[in-house]
């Protein structure tokens, strides 16, 4: 369990979160979604223990989560890897940092699922294309079977037909992995339809965490209708279906 206990992160004399409070259990999912400045980007960062917490903690099951050794699944997919390895070399790291050596067996069903074709590994980033990029990505998100996963805007970078496919690749991995995954986005959409519970983020500040269902039909506060008409208004939530 992921419990995030009144977090504060203050750069300066500027705060860019305030008291953040939830928890997330394994093998449920927790979008959070607000506005570019929100703080979306600073609450992992502190998750992951990139950036110290003025106050409150960041545990898992009561114990500080670096021990627990979350992955992330960043934004931009071929800036992730380092460009003179081949993407198998890549894919070995999170392994190589655990002093644990690559189970065949487990790469083959990741691949597998993720649909990868494993010679595509030996291939450099820029050989590959985006969507696959992201793809091997999660692959060495979940290479280590970590019980927390992290995904920064894990669908932005790709079209719409492979955001879709992507996004439900990943909600059939996390069924049969189990772990908790925390996504950052800005498409209520994909929220919505992939997500248990979606939290509010504005100005560095909770303002709610609802179940996806009852957030698409009536949110808690002001600034979440907002954001629910307007993805509407876009037609993000009818493409969610």
């Amino acid at each position: 369990m992921l419990s995030v206990d009144h977090v504060s992160v203050k750069r300066g004399p500027a705060v860019t979160l305030n008291d953040v409070c939830f928890p997330l259990a394994p093998g449920r999912t927790l979008a959070v979604i607000g506005e570019s400045g929100a703080g979306k980007s600073t609450l992992i960062n502190a998750i992951l223990g990139l950036v110290p917490c003025s106050s409150g903690q960041v545990t898992w099951n009561n114990a500080p989560v670096r021990q627990c050794r979350p992955s992330l699944v960043m934004q931009e997919p071929r800036s992730a890897f380092n460009p003179r390895m081949s993407l198998r070399c890549s894919v070995m790291e999170p392994l190589k940092a655990r002093g644990a050596g690559m189970d065949p067996d487990r790469l083959n069903r990741l691949c597998i699922g993720l649909e990868i074709a494993t010679d595509m590994l030996d291939r450099r980033p820029t050989e590959v294309s985006i969507g696959q990029a992201q793809r091997v990505g999660i692959l060495r998100a979940l290479i280590a079977a970590p019980p927390l996963v992290l995904f920064d805007e894990p669908l932005s970078a790709l079209d719409a037909v492979t955001q879709k496919h992507t996004a439900r690749l990943i909600a059939q991995l996390q069924r049969e992995e189990g772990f908790a995954a925390l996504i950052v986005t800005h498409d209520l959409g994909y929220a919505a339809a992939f997500a248990d519970n979606i939290a509010v983020l504005r100005a560095g500040c909770i303002e709610e965490v609802t179940a996806s269902g009852a957030f698409v039909e009536a949110p808690q506060t002001a600034y979440g209708r907002t954001l629910r008409d307007a993805a509407f208004a876009l037609g993000a939530l009818e493409r969610a279906a």
